[in-house]
């Protein structure tokens, strides 16, 4: 796939042309001159979608060099050794004060505050106007119970071109951020992989706040909060650095709140308006499950340690989440290009403060200066593969319009190789593949154990010891904790990746970790990513964190009866137009028809769904965004990562690199397999209703269902 280090210069030059060929048809598509039909019609692209098998186009053609593949230039690291930068902790977005918002936020699109628009806009005039926020408007896409959950806490942040950070916040002092000090007016945060590669360009990069590192969002149940998400992108739609789109659409993933809310993909706003989000923060089943709130296990954590009980299920808590940018066909492009967050969420049972012991807070590793929502030793980790030009700059490829593009260099938080300085104690770390294409399969160095808690925001029945983690399929996350008191002041461990890809396809071999550790893999992302570093022992002088043999058992859904059973088969060559019956498109918005409690339909029983991936040969988790789901109780052996003490048989079957479980529900199995039966996903039909998406769980594409949470 990628050119080995000692390629000759012929063969560089070879991969380079070929790839200035492709960046050429992206940069045309991204901006809107081609479509993919024309891309076929050209004969550039097949009509599979794949690139066309030509020399001086696609990575896989013979070289004109031997009976070997073009194969791609590597990304040029101008003489930066890994481990030398330390690893950024989340920028924390700031808390405010709802009344902080001008305007203030409305349940329904006031149609009438508008602004002058753009010229650069696409199909603008002079003297046009538009409306200032871009959600779509009229009652389908009104808040759906912003009475009844009405916004406490606001938080704005926009999205632009990549620049200095002067106002980073990692909500932890330098002394738990390996040293980092930069991120103020004196010493601003570059934009840059690391100190010794150039600066990203505004055009390169474009992320949230227009800054780095990845920003963190940090929230509690029983506190709704109005999001306000700014577009501050370029308006000429051809300033995209050669890919990207500028109209956005925000989708924090899991969240349990209403379709108009969830970042749907044809919900984008444009430059130079706002879409307000308005995410309740709620347990699921409030309206039938624990009404009246008095449950000690269901609630958020308060400022004076105790918790606000709140109605719903305590089963269905959930912990990590992310955001990320969900605009339809570009969602690879733009989370690539930086647009991917984290999101915190802080309850009665997992309060971010390991030293309040009531009966009902689990203690995790965190910190203890606040009543909630501590970071010292509760680390966000975003991993993704990234690439970049013979300048430097963020290079997204394009080989194959359905597997995806993998690129060559790892990152940790939009960082290079760093280290990170741990304490001789437990730390929580939250993991999230943030990769548009490439999975994960994480050891430790010297193959030491490591307590997985959670996979997708829910935490476990019971921690699972392990050495090696599962597949970590894009946009999915695992909550690991990591002891490091069996260390020595001194020692280091390093995080090392053992899964290969050949392309974007899916991952073409797992390889021990002494195989990982040699160095030998031809792709260039296995082995060794992240160095922790052993500074100290703990502050205090001990270790109050623990992880308890039982976090939140599997809630019981036996008694509720199964309405109906629908089987989804994935495969190639579909179509949609205007006359599809689940969306119409309405003023460049793909706008919803009417669902749930808005088109007559009942609350009632729970419907079971079945997946099944027919002929495809690509591996996609999918994502079925309309609540939390359970595997139906009763079924033999336990689930792939929720049910069952030991694991260990299922992680060794080879459908469960892509059965997961979570708020998202991962129904999909291997290429060409059915899910079993015994795995049927019951859905709930209970607390908000839209268009939800249920789409592929790596950016390249996207589906959209109608559902409800």
């Amino acid at each position: 796939m990628y050119l080995p280090a000692k390629a000759s210069r012929a063969r560089v030059r070879e991969a380079e042309n070929a790839r200035r060929n492709r960046a050429e048809i992206l940069k045309a598509w991204s901006q809107g001159q081609v479509s993919r039909r024309d891309l076929i019609k050209m004969g550039l692209f097949t009509a599979g979608g794949a690139l066309a098998f030509k020399n001086g186009l696609s990575p896989f053609a013979p070289s004109a060099y031997g009976s070997v593949p073009t194969g791609f230039p590597r990304s040029p690291l101008f003489n930066v050794q890994a481990f030398t930068q330390p690893m950024p902790r989340f920028d924390v977005l700031p808390r405010n004060p709802v009344s902080a918002l001008n305007p203030a936020p409305l349940a329904q699109v006031d149609e009438t505050k508008r602004h002058l628009l753009d010229p650069r806009l696409e199909g603008v005039r002079p003297g046009d106007t538009g409306p200032n926020e871009g959600r779509p408007p009229g009652p389908i896409w009104a808040h759906q119970e912003f009475t009844r959950f009405p916004p406490v806490v606001s938080i704005q942040m926009t999205t632009e071109g990549a620049k200095a950070n002067t106002a980073y916040s990692p909500g932890v002092t330098s002394a738990f951020n390996s040293g980092i000090t930069a991120g103020t007016p004196g010493t601003p945060f570059r934009p840059t992989f690391h100190p010794g590669f150039p600066d990203q360009g505004p055009l390169a990069m474009w992320t949230f706040n227009g800054t780095i590192p990845p920003k963190l969002m940090q929230v509690r149940y029983g506190e709704p909060v109005l999001f306000r998400h700014s577009n501050l992108l370029p308006f000429d739609v051809t300033q995209n650095g050669g890919f990207g789109r500028h109209t956005i659409s925000t989708h924090e993933h899991n969240g349990h709140h209403g379709a108009e809310n969830d970042g749907f993909t044809g919900a984008f706003f444009f430059p130079g308006q706002f879409y307000d989000y308005h995410y309740p923060i709620v347990l699921a089943g409030w309206r039938t499950i624990n009404p009246t709130a008095t449950d000690p296990k269901a609630g958020g954590p308060n400022d004076a340690g105790g918790v606000t009980k709140v109605p719903g299920d305590w089963h269905e808590t959930m912990s990590t989440h992310w955001f990320h940018d969900h605009m339809f066909s570009f969602t690879a492009q733009n989370v690539y290009k930086g647009m991917a967050g984290m999101f915190n969420i802080y309850s009665a049972l997992d309060r971010g403060n390991e030293t309040i012991n009531d009966g009902v807070n689990l203690r995790l590793p965190s910190g203890t200066l606040k009543s909630w929502g501590n970071l010292e030793y509760d680390v966000n980790l975003m991993l993704a593969d990234k690439a970049w030009d013979a300048n430097g700059q963020l290079h997204f490829d394009i080989f194959d319009t359905e597997s995806g593009f993998v690129a060559d260099v790892m990152t940790v938080n939009l960082a290079y190789k760093p280290f990170f300085e741990v304490e001789q104690r437990k730390y929580r770390f939250r993991i999230l593949n943030g990769a548009v294409s490439r999975f994960f399969k994480i050891s430790l160095s010297d193959a030491s154990p490591m307590i997985q808690i959670a996979n997708d925001g829910n935490l476990l029945p019971n921690p699972v010891t392990i050495t090696q983690t599962d597949q970590l399929g894009i946009a999915e996350r695992y909550d690991i904790v990591i002891d490091f008191s069996r260390y020595s002041v001194g020692q280091s461990v390093w995080m090392v990746n053992l899964l290969a890809h050949e392309d974007g396809t899916m991952p073409s071999s797992t390889l021990s970790l002494a195989q990982a550790l040699q160095g030998s893999s031809s792709d260039p992302c296995v082995g060794k990513f992240l160095e922790f570093r052993i500074v100290r022992g703990p502050t205090g002088g001990s270790d109050p964190s623990q992880v308890p043999a039982t976090l939140i058992p599997n809630p019981d859904l036996s008694a509720i009866p199964v309405a109906r059973t629908r089987t989804f088969v994935f495969g190639d060559g579909a179509t949609q137009n205007t006359n599809d019956p689940v969306t119409s498109f309405r003023s460049r918005h793909v706008v919803p028809r009417p669902l749930g409690h808005r088109d007559g339909r009942r609350r009632g029983p729970r419907r079971g769904f079945r997946s099944d991936l027919g002929g495809t040969e690509l591996r996609h988790p999918r994502d079925l965004e309309s609540g939390e789901r359970r595997r139906r109780l009763g079924s033999s052996g336990p689930h792939p990562l929720r049910g069952g003490a030991d694991p260990q048989t299922q992680r060794k079957r080879k459908q469960r690199a892509c059965v997961g479980e979570g708020a998202q529900g991962r129904l999909s199995p291997p290429p060409g397999r059915k899910r079993p039966a015994h795995h049927a996903v019951p859905r709930l039909r209970r607390d908000v209703h839209g268009a939800l998406p249920q789409h592929l769980a790596r950016g390249q594409r996207h589906a959209v269902a109608l559902g409800d949470r």
